[in-house]
């Protein structure tokens, strides 16, 4: 039997390696190896939260998580390769102090002869986490219709929560949103995605950086706007001796209001009750600030916030003056003279001019001096009503002969008379004139 294993055992040798070389030709020549390029391959980063439990984040630098991956396999299997099959990892576990990752690659199931990257590193950059609280600031864009006004914004959210790194979370001063208002006459809502912004009003890129929410429900509040007169009442009376001049200053004289549309309809004024401006004992001017908030009806309120919100009124009082005017005859004048009579008004001390002395009727008047002074004895006019004094007397007709009658004296309505005035009169019958 050993005889028989090793007989010829030469050509034995040589048949298995041409058996061998054959089969090596038929493999190589039959199916050959060739390399497959996938430009755009993601790395898996593996372990994280191991730098979150450090309280640190992460950034890739120079878009190393990409690579492109060349595999060398049999031409047969070619077909049935693609990118999504081929893994690339790098663990967060063998990161490096230069904040450096290895990267391993592999196909499961697939023979690979080899697989190989343009780069073998992910480079990082590791900072640490940092967390705040900012405010959400509105911006308005456009205009709202003619006769229209922005009255106020209203967001769900006055704060949100960004957490990332530290060197970026610093800058962040607000979180700004805006919603364009152009042409709107009602209310708009939407939600609204905001952008974080430096102290210079600069956009700070979020990349890398969380947030607690992903919008902001925004209402902007739009209503229509009229300007009204500010009117006003006084009541009481200045002390003694003191008056009214008849001057007030108001100012604003007039502002604007906004309302819906509907509430704004029925306002035509803003006024003050007359119970605000009492000039009761006064014996100077009363200047009085008031606020129009105060005054406006349910549902109204003031364009301006600031100190257009309150109103100046100033009245001007100033002290009486007396003076007085010695009037003549021809200052008045005889009504209401019954049929068949004369009346005539004398100032001769007897009735007479041939035998008496002339007399004049004093009358002192009362009011401000300018309008005292304005006044001459040619505007002092008086009258006698003869018809009232027959009544008050009860005659059925006048008496002939001189009577002394209480005379009204005509002036300006701003000037008060003192005391009574008292004329004398002659009554003649016609037939004896």
């Amino acid at each position: 039997m050993k005889k028989k294993i090793f007989h010829n055992w030469g050509l034995k040798l040589a048949s298995l390696l041409l058996a061998f070389v054959i089969w090596f030709l038929v493999a190589k020549f039959g199916d050959p190896i060739v390399s497959v390029t996938f430009p755009n391959v993601r790395v898996s980063l593996t372990n994280t939260e191991l730098l979150d439990n450090e309280n640190k984040v992460f950034e890739i630098l120079d878009n190393t998580d990409t690579v492109r991956v060349t595999v060398r396999i049999p031409t047969s299997m070619r077909s049935q390769l693609r990118a999504s099959d081929i893994v690339a990892e790098a663990d967060m576990n063998k990161l490096t102090d230069i904040n450096t990752i290895g990267i391993s690659y592999y196909v499961p199931n697939v023979d690979a002869d080899s697989i190989s990257g343009d780069h073998d590193f992910v480079r990082l950059s590791v900072e640490e986490r940092m967390t705040k609280w900012i405010r959400v600031q509105s911006k308005i864009l456009g205009e709202v219709a003619e006769g229209y006004m922005v009255a106020g914004t209203i967001y769900d959210q006055t704060l949100i929560e960004i957490s990332g790194a530290k060197s970026v979370v610093e800058k962040v001063s607000y979180a700004g949103v805006e919603i364009d208002v152009s042409g709107a006459t009602s209310n708009i809502s939407m939600n609204v995605d905001p952008q974080l912004f430096d102290a210079d009003g600069n956009v700070v890129e979020m990349k890398g950086m969380n947030q607690n929410v992903g919008h902001i429900h925004m209402t902007v509040e739009v209503l229509a706007t009229k300007e009204v007169p500010v009117e006003y009442s006084m009541t009481g009376t200045p002390a003694e001796g003191y008056m009214v001049t008849g001057v007030v200053e108001c100012s604003p004289k007039t502002v604007k209001i906004a309302g819906t549309t509907s509430l704004l309809g029925g306002v035509n004024r803003i006024t003050i009750p007359e119970g605000e401006i009492d000039l009761t004992g006064y014996s100077e001017n009363l200047t009085l600030n008031l606020n129009l908030k105060d005054y406006l009806p349910d549902g109204i309120r003031l364009v301006d916030t600031g100190s257009g919100t309150r109103a100046t009124i100033t009245v001007y009082i100033e002290p009486r003056v007396e003076k007085e005017f010695n009037l003549s005859a021809g200052n008045f004048e005889a009504l209401n003279v019954p049929e068949g009579y004369s009346v005539k008004i004398i100032d001769v001390e007897n009735g007479s001019s041939e035998d008496g002395s002339r007399v004049t009727y004093p009358v002192k008047i009362s009011g401000l001096k300018k309008e005292v002074d304005s006044i001459q004895v040619s505007n002092i006019k008086g009258t006698v009503d003869v018809a009232e004094w027959m009544r008050k007397n009860r005659m059925d007709k006048p008496k002939v002969g001189v009577h002394e009658v209480a005379a009204d004296i005509v002036t300006d309505s701003k000037i008060d008379v003192i005391g009574e005035v008292r004329v004398r009169l002659i009554i003649s019958k016609l037939e004896d004139l």
